[in-house]
């Protein structure tokens, strides 16, 4: 099993898919991170069960991230 802040450093300017602590799925292209995981994401798309909106560019903290992976 790989560690979080691993995958991140193979991950900098891909594309990642992140499925958040209230259910939301999240995909953008990641552009930096820090040691807590905290991240900025570019082209950003919210998916949730019924919608899909464009949030741009975003800083999101990483304690609502329950997985991450690599499309």
């Amino acid at each position: 099993m790989a560690l979080p802040l691993d995958v991140l450093e193979k991950s900098v300017n891909q594309k990642l898919s992140l499925l958040l602590k209230d259910g939301r799925v999240i995909e953008g292209t990641l552009s930096g991170y820090d040691e807590y995981m905290n991240m900025v994401l570019a082209d950003v798309e919210e998916n949730t069960d019924e919608t899909k909106r464009r949030l741009g560019t975003i800083i999101l903290r990483g304690n609502n991230v329950v997985s991450i992976s690599i499309i």
